[in-house]
Parts: C-alpha cells; sequence; structure tokens
C-alpha cells in the first residue's frame, strides 16, 4: 500500500516520527500513506481539511493523532466529529484490537470515510453518519455503551460531554486532544465528570503545547 507519488522525504519524515512515537514504523507506515494518499486525492475535490500539503498532514494529523496512541486501552471508542478521520482511523490503522466508530453528520466526509475503510479494509472501524448527540448508544456489536470517546477539534470539555456523554458507559473515558492545558475547562465540568489524568504529549515535528486531557464518568451507584 505505499504510494510511490510520495517523496522519500515525506516517507522518511513519517517513518522518523512512527519510531519516535514507539509504534512500529515498517508495519504501519504503508497503511498510513494509502490513508494519506486517498485524503489528499479526495481533498482536491471536497475539502475535507483545510491541510492541503501532505507533509504538513503528516505531522499535523497523521502524528498528532498516534501521539495519544499509548493512553487508548482495547475496547470500544467513538470519535465524535471525526472529520476525514482523525483521530479514528489512524488509531484503528495502529491498533486493530480497538473497535472504532468514526462519527460524522458531513455527507462528504462521511462518503469519504465509508471509502477509507472500505480501501484500507478496517475491519475493526465503522461510519456512522449522524450527530454525536443523536447517535444511539447500541451502535456497535457489543451492544452496550462504549469505553471511551475521543474528540481532537470538536469543542470544550463540557460541550463534548453535552453533545457525546451519553454514548459512554459509567466509568468510561473521555480522551479530549487539546493545545495549552486547558485549566478553564477542566474547571467548568459537569457535576459526574472529574479529570483522571492530563498527559502532556511530544508530536513528532510540531511546535506549541500539546495535552490529552482524560476524563472519567462516574459509576452510578446502581452499577457498583
Amino acid at each position: 500500500m505505499n504510494n510511490p507519488a510520495f517523496p522519500a522525504a515525506l516517507r522518511d519524515e513519517l517513518h522518523r516520527g512512527l519510531t519516535a512515537l514507539h509504534l512500529d514504523a515498517d508495519a504501519l507506515a504503508p497503511p498510513l500513506l494509502a490513508y494519506l494518499a486517498l485524503l489528499d486525492r479526495w481533498n482536491r475535490t471536497y475539502n475535507l481539511t483545510a491541510i492541503r500539503d501532505p507533509g504538513e498532514m503528516v505531522t499535523r494529523h497523521l502524528l498528532d493523532s498516534l501521539a495519544m496512541h499509548a493512553f487508548v486501552e482495547d475496547g470500544a471508542l467513538a470519535d465524535l466529529g471525526t472529520g476525514p478521520g482523525l483521530p479514528g482511523i489512524p488509531l484503528a490503522i495502529a491498533k486493530p484490537q480497538l473497535q472504532v466508530t468514526l462519527v460524522e453528520s458531513n455527507g462528504k466526509k462521511a462518503r469519504f470515510l465509508r471509502e477509507a475503510v472500505r480501501t484500507l479494509g478496517l475491519a475493526n472501524a465503522r461510519v456512522a453518519e449522524s450527530r454525536a448527540e443523536a447517535l444511539d448508544v447500541h451502535v456497535h456489536n457489543s451492544g452496550v455503551a462504549y469505553d471511551a470517546i475521543t474528540a481532537r477539534a470538536l469543542d470544550t470539555l463540557a460541550g463534548i460531554i453535552g453533545v457525546g456523554g451519553h454514548l459512554l458507559k459509567p466509568g468510561g473515558k473521555l480522551l479530549a486532544m487539546k493545545g495549552i492545558r486547558p485549566e478553564e475547562e477542566i474547571a467548568a465540568l459537569p457535576a459526574g465528570w472529574t479529570v483522571s489524568a492530563v498527559h502532556p504529549l511530544a508530536v513528532p515535528g510540531l511546535t506549541g503545547e500539546r495535552h490529552l486531557v482524560v476524563v472519567s464518568r462516574e459509576a452510578s451507584p446502581s452499577s457498583q
């Protein structure tokens, strides 16, 4: 699946970045480059992302999405407002035991997501063309709520919980990608939700701060 149309410098940058993230670059680079090629091709017509340069996409899309991989446990994850599949598709590629639901209400982005899942043969990913707040919890094979939800650039922490918190099982986690540590957002969390960790992330090639905020949904007394 390695796309020879990409220059060697781009492929080398991806390889170095994956290695820096302690991922298997030899195994993951080919499917990630296949996804990048598909995104680049569709983006020319459908404007799926404002980033147009594939080299910039390596850092700001692929490596940025994968910087959180060590904190994503196997199970069922819903990626809310995934857009062209970020971080859901890179995570699904890197973590085959993770069951990913790509939640996107925009029709052209959902069409791209279905094509990407089909082309890449991602048996552990599915597309839900829906707004997060309208999504039913009974949307993946186990028929129960999700172990985790993630959102890369969707809203404030409280906003993400407002539209997608119902998808989490008691004890489930929101994994929110943020820039600087969002102290005001943390202080504004609704009742029943607590920050269990804030992980500084090092994204290869990216300047500026990046944090993964882990917010836990407290288990209800009846579920304990």
